[in-house]
This record gives structure tokens, C-alpha cells and sequence, in this order.
């Protein structure tokens, strides 16, 4: 994912504790939040995200305050928290709004239709969907970010799925599944470091452990999409052809192009701030829109030559407010259509209302009571195991941020592992199993709400889909019941 603070700085962060609070007060938030939520969807249905679950969450938030007064917590100290919460989300909010940018740039530019048009002619839909997530395997890994595979190769292979009329649903959970495996196991990655540092492990080592049950899961994933790739049916398979040509009269299509792409992940992998990264990739892209593209670049601005005024008036509006070129295929339409950052305001107000919450539950000790009451529920190494698990779904909903949802039962149960003998590397594998990978499933998680509105797909679309983030959680849990690879601090003593 990408980086929002320090290792260090996450290390450091308190977990607000309050005795006056029991269990069932704590609980009470979470499920007049869920309820809500649940109700305010149905309603809006898909257009719950457009602002009416955004004041869900901060009535969730306002319940959750009254329980911290009926508790003897200070409204300052709730702020407080609020106000920790949405300063670690900067770095997030910055990079949703340069994603934004990119995409404008990137399609008037050409590289967006130039991936669509030259993966229409290697991705066939039988092989469309594995394909997806060993290419977002490969560059989640080479860049540590799955937010940035998603905003880069991950909006064009939503492009392409949507040519070849496979469900965008099903585009976005093999684009998300391979990467977060690539994320998972990338030493380049933040989550992956953070993990063994919370449960005082190594990060190799780490990683090593991690491949038990991820080298599985991801296994699985890419069966059962071979599996739904043969027994496809899609509607564009016939139209490629008309689809080709038509991007072909749009724009100027050449390899050139990938330079950008290429040049972006290059970036990345030399361990460049992703905002940095993103930056670059931005203004590269408009750059190659002005050399590739003019006559795109000066129809923007409603000219028929491009001139300077023209030309830094159509780049700024691909890059701030939404900016759709017209085909003269239908099906094309929407495709080459980006929002810029203006199209991102909505996903940011998400996650800082989202914020709100999780930083009022934080305050009145609400996430630090709901881990406790888990970590007493493990009687035997399964419920260990089971709680942790547990915990970090809880806190993926609650809190709304994977890094909590690492960072909190990391502390709190790193020490019930070591008094079972049980080595680091259990927790910090289970913290990624079920922390880290889950996130992106909660629509008003940061990352659930960051990708959504990048790849333009609903987080109930793509659920179903999301093979290896749902299957992840499972899988630790089954190789724990059954006791497979369990790994023993004598273990470790022995081997040193």
C-alpha cells in the first residue's frame, strides 16, 4: 500500500486504553454503525457512496462519542484521536488526487488506449482474468504498493476486461487478488515491514513464513479464475476488431508510450516516494500528450489547433475535472472517460469521514476493549489464531485503516504468542492474512474506498471476486486448526 507514515511513527502510536468501558459499550458504535450502513444501502443502493454513507459515518461517530461521555473521556480527548487519524491519511488523500491527475494525463496521452489496444490482441478472455493477476502479482512485487498497480496497469486491464465484456467486478477482484499478493510478499512494501515489526520478527524471515499459506491461497485463486475464464461468456469477443480500429482513428498509437508506464514503476522500485512517483508519471504524461496527441489535447479546449493557451488549457482540465474523448464507437465512450481529481473529492470525504469514527472509537478506548475481549476468548493455539484473526477484521471495520488493524493486535498479542512458545512469525503472518489483505474489502476502509474509486468498481462488485483477500483470512485459520507449520520459539533458538 502506499506509505503514510513511518514504520517507526506506527511503532510508536498509543493505544488508548479506559477501564470504565466494558465490552458490550464498546460493541454498541460498531453495531449501530453496521445496522445503519447496512439500511443506508439498500436504500441508495450503489449510490450510497455518492455522500449518504459518508453521514453514516459520522452519526456512527457521534454514537460513538456519546458512549465516550457517558464514560468520563473528554471531548478533547476524542478530537485528539480525530485528529491523529485524519493527519496519518495526508500522504493517502495526496496520492488519491495525483492518481486522479494521472489518469486524466495518461488518457489523453494515449497510454491508457495504447495498454487497452495492444492487451485487446494478447488477452483473450479465456486467459484475461489469471493473466490479470499474474501481471499485478509481478508489479505489485516490483513496486511494494498495491496502490499503485491499481492505478497504473490496474486501470488499464479494467479497460480491457470491459472491451472484452467481462464483468468489471470480476476484472477488479483479479487485478486487487494479484495485487495484494505481490504486496504481501514485497520487502519493498510497508504492510510487510510493518507486520514483523509489531510482532518482533524479521522481515525475511517473515516472508519466508508468509509463503505457507499465501503460495496456497493464491494457487487457488488462479484455479478457480482458469476455471471461470473457460467457462466465460462474454459479449466483445466479436467486436475487437471494430474496438482496434477505432482506438487506432482516435489516437496515435506506438510503443513510445510505455515509456511513461515503465518509467513510473522504475521510479517506484528505486524505492521513490509513490506521491513523487505519481507526480512525474502525471507530468510525463502530459508532456507525451502535447507530442503524441495534439489534436486530442487542443479538442479538449473546443480549437482545432494546438497552440500554448490551448495547450495548457485542455492539459490542466485532463488533469483537475472530467475530460471524455468521443469515438465513434459506443462502447468506447465511457471507457475513455477519466474524472480527474475532481472525480476523487468523493472517495477523499469517505475516508475522512471514516476517520472520524476510527478515531473517536480510539478515543474512548473502544479498540483496545473490543482486542481484549478477543485475546480472552484464546484458550488453545486455534482460538490465539482465531482472535487475531478476529481482531483484525474487527478493526478493519471499525478503525477503517489496515495499519491499525495491524498495529493494535499486534501489540496486544504479541505477548500471548510468546507465552505459548509460538515464534513471531505466526502473528505478523496472521497480522498480513487477515489485516493487511482484508482492507480492501470494507467499502469505508481507506483502502476499500481508495480502490473503488480508482478502478471505478464498487467494493460489492468485486467482493465475490476478491478471491485471495477473503480466501487469505481462511486459509491461515485452516493451516492453524490443523496445526500445520506452527512455528515454535525452541525453533528458532535451535536454528541460532
Amino acid at each position: 500500500m502506499a506509505n503514510q507514515k513511518s514504520n517507526k511513527h506506527r511503532q510508536d502510536e498509543h493505544i488508548v486504553e479506559n477501564r470504565e468501558l466494558n465490552i458490550y459499550e464498546a460493541l454498541i458504535p460498531v453495531i449501530t454503525l453496521v445496522g445503519m450502513l447496512a439500511y443506508n444501502v439498500y436504500v441508495f443502493g450503489d449510490d450510497a457512496l455518492s455522500g449518504s454513507n459518508q453521514f453514516i459515518l459520522l452519526l456512527g461517530g457521534a454514537v460513538a462519542a456519546i458512549v465516550g461521555f457517558m464514560n468520563k473521556v473528554s471531548y478533547k480527548q476524542m478530537l485528539a484521536e480525530v485528529a491523529e487519524n485524519v493527519k496519518s491519511t495526508t500522504g493517502a488523500l495526496l496520492i488519491l488526487l495525483m492518481v486522479g491527475a494521472l489518469a486524466g494525463t495518461w488518457l489523453i496521452s494515449g497510454i491508457i488506449p495504447a495498454m487497452i489496444y495492444y492487451g485487446l490482441q494478447i488477452l483473450n478472455p479465456t486467459i484475461f482474468l489469471p493473466a490479470c493477476v499474474i501481471i499485478c502479482a509481478i508489479i505489485s512485487i516490483a513496486t511494494g504498493s498495491s496502490w499503485t498497480t491499481a492505478a497504473t496497469v490496474g486501470i488499464a486491464l479494467i479497460g480491457i476486461g470491459d472491451a472484452l465484456g467481462i464483468s468489471l467486478g470480476m476484472t477488479a477482484g483479479a487485478v486487487l487478488s494479484g495485487a495484494y499478493f505481490g504486496d504481501k510478499l514485497s520487502p519493498l512494501s510497508d504492510t510487510t515491514n510493518l507486520a514483523p515489526a509489531m510482532a518482533g520478527g524479521e522481515l525475511f524471515s517473515h516472508i519466508k513464513y508468509m509463503t505457507i499459506t499465501t503460495v496456497p491461497t493464491i494457487v487457488v485463486t488462479l484455479v478457480v479464475f482458469i476455471i471461470i475464464g473457460l467457462n466465460i461468456d462474454t459479449s466483445g469477443t466479436a467486436d475487437i476488431d471494430g474496438i482496434l480500429t477505432s482506438i487506432d482513428a482516435t489516437f496515435n498509437i506506438n510503443g513510445w508510450l510505455f515509456l511513461v508506464p515503465v518509467a513510473v514503476i522504475s521510479l517506484i522500485v528505486k524505492k521513490t516516494p509513490p506521491l513523487a512517483a505519481l507526480l512525474i508519471g502525471t507530468l510525463l504524461g502530459a508532456v507525451f500528450a502535447l507530442f503524441f496527441q495534439p489534436d486530442i489535447v487542443a479538442g479538449i479546449t473546443n480549437v482545432k489547433e494546438l497552440t500554448f493557451e490551448s495547450g495548457y488549457k485542455g492539459i490542466l482540465k485532463a488533469i483537475t475535472v472530467q475530460t471524455a474523448i468521443p469515438t465513434d464507437n459506443e462502447a468506447l465512450n465511457d471507457l475513455f472517460s477519466a474524472k480527474g481529481m475532481a472525480g476523487m473529492l468523493g472517495t477523499i470525504w469517505l475516508i475522512v469521514c471514516a476517520m472520524v469514527f476510527g478515531g473517536i472509537m480510539d478515543g474512548i478506548g473502544a479498540l483496545a476493549r473490543i482486542s481484549s475481549a478477543l485475546l480472552s476468548l484464546a484458550k488453545t493455539t486455534f482460538g490465539l489464531f482465531a482472535s487475531t484473526v478476529a481482531s483484525c477484521l474487527a478493526l478493519n471495520v471499525t478503525a477503517s485503516d489496515q495499519y491499525l488493524a495491524i498495529v493494535v493486535p499486534g501489540k496486544m498479542f504479541s505477548k500471548a504468542y510468546a507465552d505459548r512458545g509460538l515464534a513471531p512469525e505466526n502473528l505478523s503472518r496472521t497480522l498480513e492474512d487477515s489485516g493487511t489483505v482484508t482492507s480492501v474489502l470494507v467499502p469505508w476502509n481507506t483502502c476499500g474506498a481508495y480502490h473503488s474509486g480508482v478502478l471505478g468498481v464498487s467494493v460489492m462488485e468485486y467482493f465475490v471476486y476478491a478471491i485471495f483477500n477473503w480466501l487469505s483470512p481462511i486459509m491461515t485459520l485452516i493451516f492453524a486448526g490443523l496445526g500445520i507449520k506452527i512455528k515454535q520459539l525452541i525453533d528458532k533458538k535451535e536454528g541460532e
